[in-house]
């Protein structure tokens, strides 16, 4: 059970807030090891293959090696984050993901600042601290002060997150994101047994406007207790859901009624295709499934 120091509440699109918890150092540590040991494993196989089918120096090697690191570990973030809605091979390992703290979907924009920037926290000072020899092998005193300096700024923005609230890098606030839990995606228990009265038949486009994710957020909104906030976030919801899904008819439709009704609707949806192997984790991967499908036909 996370301490509510470690919690923080997401205002989504559709108005209902969330609840996320912030990933703990040490899992976030773990996760950039093993994606930079991936990374290493893939650079080592690249240069040795090179080096195989050409002779090269042991210092031209070392010079492929270096220049293939820097131009494969930003992009091999930012693709997986991208990719995988926000997760790279080691934060699937420990179950994390970089998401957006205003709610929204995570732009190309935010995770390349938040990857980026890593080049600036990281990797630009320990490659100098790895490059400049220390003085009782051939380097100077300016050269020691230089490397000490890399040491600070790199010691600065390593633990930086231990530091802040919200356990965020430079990149995190510059990004806008937060690395959160990722909480498994899966169809919560259904809200009532009793079979829907289908009074709002709803067509298949409509239903697959959304995942399972807007899903969760829905049951969690028709579980709450009938208060006078709870009934205005209602009505909002449903605004949102008809524009969404291109409803025409809204005389008729009584907001309880309707939210109950899309509800199961979309969850019978929603789980006839998880039999087929198709699992929207929400409405952005939903949304790409469909570009995908139009591009096709």
């Amino acid at each position: 059970m996370a301490s509510d120091a470690a919690r923080r509440s997401v205002l989504t699109p559709e108005g209902v807030p969330i609840e996320v918890e912030l990933a703990n150092h040490g899992a976030r540590a773990g996760a950039v090891l093993i994606d930079l040991l991936i990374i290493f494993i893939a650079l080592l196989a690249a240069v040795l293959l090179v080096v195989l089918l050409t002779p090269v120096t042991r210092h031209l090697a070392l010079a492929l090696f270096a220049i293939f690191f820097f131009l494969l570990r930003c992009p091999f973030f930012m693709a997986f984050e991208l990719r995988w809605r926000g997760q790279t091979p080691g934060k699937r390992v420990f179950k994390l993901r970089v998401v957006d703290r205003r709610g929204g979907a995570l732009s190309p924009r935010a995770v390349a600042a938040r990857n980026v920037t890593r080049e600036i926290e990281v990797f630009m000072p320990g490659t100098l601290v790895m490059m400049i020899p220390p003085s009782d092998l051939g380097g100077s005193g300016m050269d020691n002060m230089m490397t000490l300096a890399a040491l600070i700024w790199l010691g600065i923005f390593t633990f930086l997150p231990l530091f802040n609230r919200d356990r965020l890098r430079i990149g995190d606030m510059i990004g806008g994101t937060w690395v959160v839990r990722a909480e498994p995606v899966v169809l919560l228990k259904d809200l009532s047994t009793k079979p829907p009265s289908r009074r709002y038949p709803f067509t298949p486009a409509q239903l697959d406007v959304y995942g399972i994710a807007e899903l969760q957020v829905l049951e969690r909104l028709l579980r709450q207790p009938a208060t006078r906030g709870t009934l205005d976030t209602k009505k909002e919801v449903l605004n949102r859901i008809l524009d969404k899904i291109d409803w025409n008819d809204r005389d008729t439709v009584e907001d309880e009624a309707f939210l109950d009704e899309y509800y199961a609707a979309l969850r019978e949806h929603l789980e006839r295709r998880a039999l087929l192997g198709d699992r929207r984790a929400d409405k952005h991967e939903a949304a790409a499934q469909r570009r995908d499908r139009t591009s096709l036909e």
